[in-house]
């Protein structure tokens, strides 16, 4: 497997979205930034922030699509065509519904799973094959309550385990650069000795 050369983070545009659940892509994005010394600045012609960075001595670019959510396909297709970038080395990270807050999960291809962002993007580049880290954010019990849940912000206690599954993501980046995939995923999918994570339960 060749190693990943593109990382988008979702989230939607402005302040007011920056610490909210969808916007865990964008978070991720923002610690890379801090860790890497890399910077995010407007790209008109991609639709969105992007940025480069050097991990493991190889170039890894990096998106922010400005669109919302939903049409995030637009961007990253403008960035993939111009650069020629394989979707097999597009890394997404989004937030997931289906996962509790305190888990993520790499996942090579697949379906869209519900999610307007990657259900746009696959329909812009007309592929799936590309790689997601699904970054755990619950479930707020009901169907109906799903847009409030995912457009508002999580507590400070689950905003805490957000942030630690974005740097433990962060730490096995060097081996997905690598084309170490397999490496990658048995050390974000292997818990610490001696801790269990918990699954949200204080509603929010």
């Amino acid at each position: 497997m060749s190693g990943i050369k593109l990382i988008v983070g979702l989230g939607n545009p402005g302040q007011q979205y920056r610490f909210t659940r969808h916007n865990a892509g964008s978070m991720f994005l923002e610690t890379l930034c801090d860790n890497y010394k890399g910077e995010l600045k407007p790209e008109t012609k991609f639709f969105g922030l992007s940025g480069r960075i050097s991990i493991s001595g190889e170039d890894v670019r990096l998106l922010f699509p400005s669109t919302f959510v939903n049409k995030s396909g637009q961007a990253v297709v403008a960035l993939v065509n111009y650069f020629k970038i394989d979707p097999l080395d597009i890394l997404v990270v989004y937030d997931e519904l289906d996962l509790p807050v305190g888990t993520t999960r790499l996942k090579k291809g697949g379906g869209h799973g519900g999610h307007n962002g990657i259900r746009d993007i696959i329909k812009a580049i007309g592929s799936q094959d590309f790689n997601r880290l699904r970054i755990g954010i619950g479930h707020p019990g009901e169907a109906s309550k799903v847009s409030n849940y995912v457009l508002s912000e999580p507590s400070k206690t689950d905003a805490n385990l957000i942030q630690a599954d974005i740097d433990k993501s962060i730490d096995v980046l060097p081996l997905l650069i690598n084309g170490e995939y397999q490496d990658a995923m048995l050390k974000l999918h292997t818990p610490p000795q001696g801790i269990n994570k918990r699954e949200s339960k204080d509603g929010n």
